[in-house]
């Protein structure tokens, strides 16, 4: 990961805060607005998923992670990226931008007025970014046969809400434009090319997850995006707590070498740089 590791003059205009929360989260920051993508901070046990069993959100993790929110958007609706989105808007009294399936999540936490189903790439605007929402497919993670917990978050009461639950609803990749630049979010390890008009973006953050359950990933994004620099993300353990004080433990599927390797098979010259678990670029 060393070779990866963020360069010390900052490739981001200045002035823009870039920071991971781990999973495939991210904070967004710009002249006193802030923007959350998939903040998933909470980092439910192994054994709380076998066990089927309900997990809150930790308010003392969230305390710690978050420091506040204008907007959060959500690109789909697994636990790993959703679970701590009602807690997050009920605390800052921010709007959360997504699915139908985040709308009903909100709904049972009884915030769905703080909830936007977005339309297909109609643009909205937070403070100074602005931002719109590409159809997109989630990775077939269950041996490239089918999508895990796929359909619609319709569950009725709180109680009910296992890590099993959290069902994928549709699925986003992101385009945020702010101070200059455009980032690129995919969530997933999967795309649908006909979609993406965003062609040209300054930041690719990648989802990497998955990405061997879809033919030519890499080769497909890159040519579609056409990035001029790629940060990896979804990569880590995110069954185990965040810690900005040690490398991320990195989840059973992922090589992160061998996901520079296949960018560069790809685009010879993109750069690809990995950030730190809170450490603000």
């Amino acid at each position: 990961m060393q070779q990866l590791a963020w360069p010390s003059s900052s490739p981001l205009p200045r002035g823009l805060e870039l920071t991971w929360l781990g999973t495939a989260g991210f904070r967004l920051a710009y002249q006193g607005t802030t923007l959350l993508i998939d903040p998933y901070v909470t980092r439910l046990s192994f054994g709380s998923l076998l066990r089927r069993r309900v997990v809150r959100a930790d308010d003392e993790a969230i305390a710690r992670w978050i420091d506040r929110a204008d907007a959060i958007l959500v690109g789909h609706t697994h636990f790993d990226h959703a679970l701590d989105v009602p807690a997050i808007a009920r605390r800052t009294g921010c709007r959360t931008y997504g699915s139908t399936s985040l709308a009903n999540l909100m709904g049972l936490h009884g915030l769905y007025e703080q909830a936007v189903v977005v339309e297909a790439k109609r643009s909205y605007e937070v403070g100074p970014f602005r931002f719109h929402f590409v159809p997109s497919v989630h990775s077939r993670l269950q041996l490239g046969l089918g999508i895990p917990y796929s359909g619609e978050l319709t569950c009725e009461h709180l109680d009910e809400l296992t890590p099993q639950a959290y069902r994928c609803g549709q699925v986003w990749g992101i385009a945020i434009e702010v101070a200059g630049i455009k980032l690129y979010h995919q969530g997933s390890a999967d795309l649908l090319e006909d979609e993406i008009v965003d062609r040209g973006v300054d930041v690719f953050l990648c989802g990497i997850s998955g990405r061997r359950f879809t033919p030519r990933y890499i080769e497909r994004i890159v040519r579609a995006l056409d990035p001029k620099l790629v940060v990896p993300t979804h990569y880590d353990d995110f069954f185990v707590p965040l810690d900005a004080s040690a490398p991320p433990k990195f989840s059973f599927n992922v090589n992160v070498t061998a996901f520079a390797e296949e960018v560069r098979a790809a685009s010879r010259d993109l750069p690809v740089h990995a950030l730190s678990p809170g450490v603000t670029a």
